[in-house]
């Protein structure tokens, strides 16, 4: 049976002009809504109490599995407004299917695809006026579903209780300075993920063994970091947070295939498919750090870009590492070919195209 998540109105609210002054200039992760959703998991009794409720600390037991074994994962999607005032999501099934796999690596329970749609409708319900209205630049709701071990207990071994939440904050543009070029850092000290791990999980995990790369990055005047194989540092995984995709001078697009370390993003999916609408020959393929050293000066490669569901697409500049670097082949807003895919996943997003694939789901 599905799950039903029934609302107690927050106590406290924003007031309409709260909101709205937050609503112009909402940044990106540091403002959020009036409600949160909970579902609780027991060993026995399966996925129950779900529940909207107003947005607040959570309680946990020093002792809870989570803190000390990091038994969690989370998803990241966004709520568009469209020019007729309702709201869509895009692709939502594949955010449920890749926390079900996340889930399977991490030894927690599966979450049914039809309840995680189910909460997303269900907190965008209620917060429905902290979605940007139509029209205001790249604006959105951004959701961002988590599972954790909550259970009280010390001792290696999945948690037999668990909570499922899902929170929601209004986001700008992921870069405030606007879309320009991002300059890269190649770490080859440190690695994301391992053949094995949890690379392919989105998992915290992940992301916390990225910071000292990053960090190494932005000591170097980087924006952000590149990462290699943890096994021979020859073959480009991904990025701290984002997928790499390269545009060849042949009308090839390439992007690093999936090694089970590296995270099949959602929007790395959808770029494979409509860049065959632009005419271009999307491949999967193993790719060597030296041909992006060597195609950006020989002009093999006439564009690179990175995805995600925050950034959606960004151009990416020059390329730095310990005694060298690679020059951009970005412009100074990008090339034709990266600013084309981004405005055909925007249009398709914000309802201005039509939906030939059939990805957006609303929600309210």
């Amino acid at each position: 049976m599905a799950l039903s998540f029934p609302v107690t109105p927050a106590a406290h609210p924003r007031s309409d002009s709260e909101r709205a002054q937050i609503l112009v200039n909402p940044g990106f992760g540091t403002n959020f809504t009036d409600h949160m959703l909970v579902a609780t998991w027991t060993d026995g009794q399966g996925w129950n109490d779900g529940k909207v409720v107003e947005y607040g600390p959570i309680t946990l037991m020093p002792s809870a599995a989570v803190l000390h074994y990091a038994q969690e994962i989370f998803e990241g999607l966004k709520a568009y407004r469209h020019e007729d005032g309702s709201v869509w999501s895009f692709r939502p099934e594949a955010n449920a299917q890749r926390l079900n796999r996340s889930a399977t690596r991490l030894a927690l329970p599966q979450l049914p695809e039809e309840d995680f749609i189910g909460s997303l409708r269900a907190l965008v319900e209620v917060d429905q006026a902290w979605v940007p209205g139509f029209g205001e630049g790249e604006k959105s709701l951004y959701l961002r579903p988590f599972m954790y071990a909550s259970e009280a207990f010390l001792g290696v071994r999945p948690a037999k209780t668990v909570t499922y939440s899902v929170i929601a904050s209004p986001a700008g543009a992921y870069f405030s300075g606007g879309l320009k070029p991002v300059t890269l850092w190649l770490s080859t000290r440190y690695a994301r993920a391992g053949a094995g791990g949890t690379g392919a999980a989105k998992c915290g995990g992940n992301y916390a063994s990225s910071l000292a790369g990053q960090l190494e990055g932005m000591e170097h005047g980087c924006d952000q970091v590149v990462f290699l194989d943890s096994s021979t540092q020859t073959y480009i995984e991904e990025l701290g947070g984002m997928n790499l995709f390269f545009v060849m001078k042949d009308g090839r697009i390439l992007t690093p295939q999936l090694t089970g370390s590296i995270l099949e993003g959602v929007t790395r999916a959808s770029i494979l498919e409509l860049s065959k609408e632009l005419g271009l020959d999307p491949r999967e393929e193993s790719i060597e750090i030296e041909q992006w050293k060597d195609g950006v000066r020989s002009g093999e490669i006439v564009e690179i870009f990175a995805c995600g569901t925050a950034a959606v697409v960004t151009p990416v500049g020059e390329l730095r590492w310990d005694g060298g670097s690679a020059p951009s082949t970005a412009g100074e807003n990008g090339g034709e070919v990266t600013n084309s895919i981004r405005e055909r996943l925007l249009d398709i997003q914000y309802g201005r195209a039509e939906d030939a694939h059939g990805w957006m789901t609303r929600l309210v």
